[in-house]
């Protein structure tokens, strides 16, 4: 409690310090013997402090009632060029020169005569139509009898020596490049065999029998 108790005296110490201070800093009100001005009297007009008054300090009422004139802008012709005065004096370039002219072409053939008609594409024969439907896969050979390995929409055939193809293409004769197939009119085609790709038929049957090597 002591030391509570002299911080306390030592605040209201400070408080009548702060006091006291104040009491001799107010501002007094002070008394004249006479006064300056007397009550009630016309003041006398002071021509002579407003002619000292600088003429930055005054205000230019004429200056408003002066009207500025309005801008009309700067006109300018964009096309003409900027140092026009100084190109009259300039020579002017010389004209170019007249353009040279061009060999005569010979005319061309009227369109009545260029060949209008399209090559013509040969159709495939039945027999070709017949055996692209096949695709060779392959061939097993287990001594002198050869099998060949057919696919025909996702199906795999096997044919012999001696069977039919389309049921009217008989198997005459296999070999490692060739297939011998004979028609219903005994005629002998040689179709080539190869790997993966469809059977290829000539555009002629051959009427008269081939020999081919086994």
């Amino acid at each position: 409690m002591s030391r509570q108790k002299a911080l306390l005296a030592l605040l209201l110490a400070l408080f009548g310090v702060t006091v006291v201070i104040s009491y001799f800093r107010m501002p007094r009100q002070k008394s004249v013997a006479t006064l300056k001005y007397i009550p009630g009297a016309v003041a006398a007009p002071r021509s002579k402090n407003v002619a000292q008054i600088p003429e930055e300090s005054r205000l230019r009422l004429d200056l408003l009632e002066n009207t500025q004139a309005h801008f009309t802008g700067y006109k300018r012709n964009i096309f003409k060029p900027l140092f026009h005065e100084e190109q009259r004096g300039l020579p002017l370039p010389p004209p170019p020169p007249p353009p040279k002219r061009q060999a005569a072409l010979p005319p061309t053939p009227p369109k009545s005569s260029l060949p209008t008609s399209a090559p013509q594409v040969a159709e495939p024969t039945p027999v070709q139509r017949d055996m692209a439907t096949f695709t060779f896969l392959g061939f097993l050979k287990k001594g002198s009898n050869k099998t060949i390995f057919l696919s025909r929409n996702k199906e795999i055939f096997l044919a012999h020596k001696g069977d039919h193809l389309a049921g009217k293409y008989e198997v005459t004769t296999i070999t490692d490049e060739a297939l011998v197939i004979t028609s219903t009119d005994g005629a002998e085609i040689i179709i080539p065999l190869v790997e993966n790709r469809p059977l290829a038929a000539p555009g002629q049957s051959r009427g008269t029998s081939v020999t081919v090597a086994k």
